[in-house]
């Protein structure tokens, strides 16, 4: 996207502001918390961070690549956790001020070669693999219910394959002429 003159911010969450990282080093250091406290911070953290960067960004005309979302609330904190989904969404609305992505890539890979290929494990990696199980059945119940916006790509793939297939996917997002 960059080659055809778009601005474009790549984000993440949680942490790409300064109450962002904050909540960031809360929840890599203490493992121990309830459900309720995991999903309250991440969504302190997408509040703060769609009013300071993604809207912002978006106003300004630029494309936003952000890393991790509304979905992950739902697969993680709804699905893996067990905590009611109609709430969790309805408190991602209003974090969000109602902000949907346009697309989602949902890289899929078994959690077992997943957890495998992470380098660097966090509180969250250490969790059991039934909850990944469960977080992964998740954003794959999303994708089935929201074709339109969550695409799926095999990311079992070579990194090669899987790369072409996520711009090919962005670039098909992108309005005519762009």
């Amino acid at each position: 996207m960059k080659r055809k003159g778009l601005k474009v911010v790549l984000t993440s969450e949680p942490g790409d502001t300064p109450l962002g990282n904050r909540i960031r080093e809360v929840l890599m250091s203490h493992p121990e918390r309830v459900a309720w406290a995991e999903a309250f911070l991440f969504l302190a953290d997408r509040a703060e961070h769609v009013a300071k960067v993604i809207r912002p960004s978006l106003e300004r005309g630029e494309i936003v690549l952000c890393d991790r979302y509304i979905d992950s609330t739902i697969a993680y904190q709804a699905l893996g956790l067990g905590l009611p989904l109609e709430k969790l969404a309805e408190l991602n609305r209003i974090a969000t001020g109602g902000l949907l992505p346009d697309l989602t890539l949902l890289l899929d890979v078994p959690p077992e070669i997943g957890l495998e290929r992470v380098k660097q494990k966090t509180v969250f990696e250490e969790r059991a693999l039934h909850f990944h199980q469960r977080v992964r059945w998740g954003y794959l119940w999303l994708a089935r219910k929201e074709p339109e916006r969550i695409k799926v790509l095999d990311a079992s793939q070579p990194l090669e394959v899987v790369i072409t297939e996520a711009q090919n996917l962005i670039e098909g997002a992108l309005p005519d002429g762009i």
